[in-house]
């Protein structure tokens, strides 16, 4: 087996896939439209049948699937060029960022950070948590704390008008609950030009959603099980998505202090090829291909597959891109969740 090089080309690379960096408006909007509508007329579906019976379970399933891969797209949002596919940003935030309260602001500044060679993987990252050194609790605690921000994202929508009222809880709110970040101690930075033109706007807008959601359960107009389906679609969407972020994203191994080459933030991301049908669920939108789109973070994703498959069939033998290679959903849990034991029985012996 050949040494794996120490460098990578970004220039070799870039050429592989160049002619792949044009987004195409018919693929965003059929396939937001078409998972949008169809999760949302499973959401109301369900509501119908008697619950647990198996029609509502089949329908529940179809509206978290389809509702995940329109609700992701808040991801190609923070890549897509400044000034353009304004209307495709508004209708997302219409009919899932405002819904689920998530508009597209809690994710803008946050992931452009992210991608921040400086700021990969550091305390300054709110994306990154080293999760291979803070042990295995850590990571239940984040599937926890998935169960719970629905709620948490609800109220804190809800006293927005309060928090305009009271600044400094308004700026406690901006910090810590305004952002899909994966470190809940991380502090979202003052607002700036990265978070978009329009984050008062969207915080508004999904106060409107959130007061007149809770007064229609409130008056009785819609029925508790209207709020269950809710609860149960977000959390369970922020479940797979957690699965996704802890097996399919980054090995999660970088101490806070320590800023990495980009070389060594490649070698950090994961991609999962795997079975087109079940990654594509719990992947979706070209996030299995993770190592791909940290290479080139402004390729759509439509075109990630086929850039990966470029990269692989053109790049060295060599080449750290290979390395990023996981088989499967499991395979990528089982790494993380072994590599976080070895770490922990190595400090133990240290002592």
């Amino acid at each position: 087996m050949s040494k794996p090089a120490e460098t990578f080309s970004m220039i070799e690379a870039k050429k592989i896939v160049e002619d792949l960096f044009e987004p195409s408006a018919a693929i965003y909007w059929s396939d937001l439209l078409f998972n949008a509508l169809l999760g949302w007329a499973a959401f109301v579906a369900a509501l119908f049948y008697p619950d647990f019976s198996a029609a509502q379970v089949l329908l529940t399933l179809v509206a978290v699937f389809c509702l995940y891969r329109a609700v992701i797209f808040i991801h190609e949002l923070t890549h897509l060029k400044k000034d353009t596919f304004a209307g495709f940003r508004f209708i997302w935030n219409l009919i899932c960022g405002f819904p689920f309260m998530v508009p597209s602001f809690t994710y803008m500044g946050v992931h452009i950070d992210h991608h921040k060679q400086k700021m990969y993987g550091t305390k300054d990252d709110g994306e990154y948590l080293p999760f291979v050194h803070l042990g295995r609790f850590r990571i239940i605690l984040f599937f926890v704390i998935m169960l719970i921000v629905p709620f948490v994202f609800l109220l804190r929508f809800l006293i927005t008008p309060i928090a305009y009222i009271i600044p400094p809880l308004h700026k406690l709110l901006w910090q810590y609950l305004s952002s899909l970040s994966i470190d809940s101690e991380w502090k979202r930075p003052e607002p700036s030009e990265r978070d978009g033109k329009y984050w008062r706007a969207q915080e508004w807008v999904t106060f409107l959603y959130a007061a007149v959601f809770v007064g229609l359960l409130a008056k009785g107009v819609l029925p508790p099980k209207v709020f269950v389906l809710w609860y149960a679609v977000a959390a369970s969407i922020l479940l797979v998505n957690g699965l996704r972020t802890i097996a399919a994203t980054h090995g999660y191994r970088n101490p806070p202090e320590n800023i990495l080459e980009f070389s060594e933030q490649i070698l950090d991301s994961v991609t999962v090829p795997g079975n087109w049908i079940t990654t594509t669920l719990w992947a979706p939108v070209g996030l299995r291909y993770h190592a791909a789109h940290h290479l080139f973070p402004g390729m759509p994703y439509h075109n990630l597959r086929k850039a990966h498959e470029r990269l692989m069939e053109k790049l060295p033998e060599n080449s750290i891109y290979r390395l990023t290679i996981r088989t499967s959903l499991w395979h990528g849990l089982t790494v993380i969740w072994n590599e976080t034991i070895e770490t922990q029985k190595k400090k133990t012996r240290s002592r």
